[in-house]
């Protein structure tokens, strides 16, 4: 990839260091936007929200909230060539908007890692001849099956009833009378050994337990992988990019191409994005706040790492066709994820003969129970498991780098002569910091810790930020100004080219999040992991964590 023609080696921020290739910047925002959501998320909620027909509101929304913040968020952190938190220069009334972005950074770095954590040691597990999860092994209890397991009532020759299993049944091609089948309480291998081996799971937040020793070393092992790609900032990371950004697609495509090849294979794809997609889900306001909420996530706005990697740019790059890249880079992979997801899931559900809407889930419940079930079906499975968890890995590395480097910038752009000599120190530090507070997240409730951290950090406050920084840049600050520094970087723009950006800028994108934040708040509901709600005081510690997230925005500038 070739840089701008218009950049030349002037551009170079001698003091605060530039990436050395376009490619590095580039493959980091797509790294950074592209995550574990794109997999794991964006395809059940397709499947939930009409199949097809959710891609119309999905667009809609990338052009309405996603891109227009994305750009907005490049474009100031390439002309201030600063952070998240010092970018407020500009506005210093609402510096606190950017200290709030690295602190929600900050907790949700905890837990991420801790995701990255669990993949390594699935990754792990899968460097076995049989998996591990395949079967009712000696950690199982009665429950676990791997078929459905229930009676009903059947009529014999001499036109006498009596109740039969349903496994027998079906071996002598025999028929149910309707109405009689009763159906076990069973659970699936993968699903209790999700709980009862890699967590070790305690009955809620009351109980903690101990420390899960491997899940603390997979967590250990990646504060290690994430300090070592960045002990020289974006000059060692844009490097290590170009792995972990493209390795994913090839992984992808090897998923889907073999999970093409699986019977079963188009009936899960049909209730994707097929023939099973229903144009009458528009009309319901939860498929579109639901699209809303999936770009604006997946891209990665208002984090504070966007700015923060932008602001190692030259200033003459051109951010416009950079954030045009990176966005529909995001929203294709999302679609194509979702492919590769289905087909399998669609596979499992011809083996069990269960229907797709039954194998289908999202979050941990696809990662790690869902996914590896269906991959523990497949011929050399255990290939399989540890190239799709070796995916997640990466894909959460690079978004791991990226909201790192947040909290690092912020540090540099404070004490900048400090961070000249002593970047190495305090990279290792941040990590040893963050990976000491992560170890609540690997006892035996910390699967409750990080559902907790993700539904109050990853959502309330970033959308407040968001907001703000609308109204601070277009309304304070001044959007025809911004409009002049922009043309400063990329270049002098027609009028009518600035109308939409305007649009939004001014209007559309704050009045959209403010929707999707007092929809949020109104619709509001205890947090929970699987049948486990919270207590009252877990959720007033979500409550606490959001406020000190805020508190800080109605500081006066330092």
């Amino acid at each position: 990839m070739q840089q701008d023609a218009h950049v030349d080696i002037s551009d170079e921020n001698q003091e605060r260091g530039n990436w050395s290739t376009k490619s590095d910047y580039l493959l980091s925002m797509i790294g950074y936007a592209v995550g574990l959501g794109n997999v794991w998320r964006f395809p059940y909620l397709a499947y939930k929200n009409g199949g097809g027909a959710f891609l119309i509101p999905y667009t809609i929304m990338l052009a309405l909230a996603g891109l227009p913040l994305f750009f907005l968020e490049c474009s100031i952190g390439q002309f201030a060539s600063s952070g998240p938190v010092h970018v407020w220069r500009a506005v210093p009334v609402l510096q606190g908007v950017g200290i709030t972005m690295v602190l929600t950074t900050t907790f949700v770095s905890i837990y991420y890692n801790i995701i990255i954590a669990y993949s390594l040691y699935y990754m792990f597990a899968s460097f076995q001849s049989v998996l591990p999860w395949s079967g009712c092994f000696e950690w199982a209890d009665a429950k676990c099956s791997l078929s459905t397991r229930g009676f009903c009532n059947i009529t014999l020759i001499n036109n006498n009833t009596t109740t039969s299993n349903l496994t027998w049944v079906k071996e002598n091609n025999l028929t149910c009378i309707a109405n009689t089948t009763v159906f076990e309480d069973v659970e699936l291998p993968s699903k209790q050994y999700w709980e009862k081996v890699t967590l070790r799971l305690s009955s809620g937040l009351d109980e903690t337990g101990e420390v899960v020793w491997y899940l603390a070393l997979c967590l250990l092992l990646a504060w290690i992988i994430v300090g070592a790609a960045l002990f020289k900032g974006i000059k060692s990371s844009g490097k290590v990019v170009y792995f972990t950004a493209l390795f994913p697609y090839a992984v992808l495509i090897i998923l889907l191409v073999r999970g093409a090849t699986l019977e079963g294979a188009f009936n899960g794809i049909d209730f994707y994005i097929g023939r099973k997609s229903d144009i009458t889900k528009l009309m319901d306001a939860e498929v579109w706040k639901d699209a809303a909420t999936q770009i604006f996530f997946s891209l990665s706005t208002a984090w504070g790492g966007l700015i923060a990697l932008s602001s190692y740019n030259k200033f003459h790059n051109n951010c416009y066709s950079d954030a045009i890249v990176v966005c529909i880079t995001n929203c294709l992979t999302s679609v194509f994820a979702g492919f590769a997801i289905f087909s399998i899931l669609g596979h499992m559900a011809y083996v069990t003969d269960k229907p797709v809407p039954e194998v289908v889930d999202s979050g941990f419940g696809l990662a790690f129970i869902a996914y590896p079930e269906a991959l523990a079906k497949l011929p050399i499975s255990p290939l399989w498991s540890f190239l799709f968890f070796f995916m997640l890995l990466t894909l959460g590395l690079d978004s791991q780098f990226a909201m790192i480097e947040t909290i690092i910038t912020s540090i540099q752009d404070a004490f900048p002569q400090v961070m000249k000599s002593m970047r190495i120190p305090i990279t290792i530090g941040c990590c040893v910091i963050l990976f000491l507070l992560g170890l609540l997240c690997v006892t035996q409730s910390g699967i409750y810790w990080v559902n907790l951290i993700d539904y109050f950090c990853g959502g309330w406050a970033i959308l407040f930020a968001a907001v703000l920084e609308l109204v601070a840049i277009n309304w304070i600050y001044g959007g025809n100004r911004f409009i002049e520094d922009i043309e400063m970087m990329i270049g002098k723009k027609h009028w009518a080219f600035w109308l939409w950006w305007k649009a939004c800028w001014f209007f559309i994108s704050p009045l959209l999040l403010t929707a999707i934040l007092l929809w949020s708040l109104i619709t509001f509901d205890v947090p929970s992991y699987g049948s486990v709600v919270y207590p009252a005081w877990g959720t007033a510690i979500g409550w606490c964590m959001i406020g000190f997230c805020l508190i800080w925005i109605p500081v006066p500038p330092l």
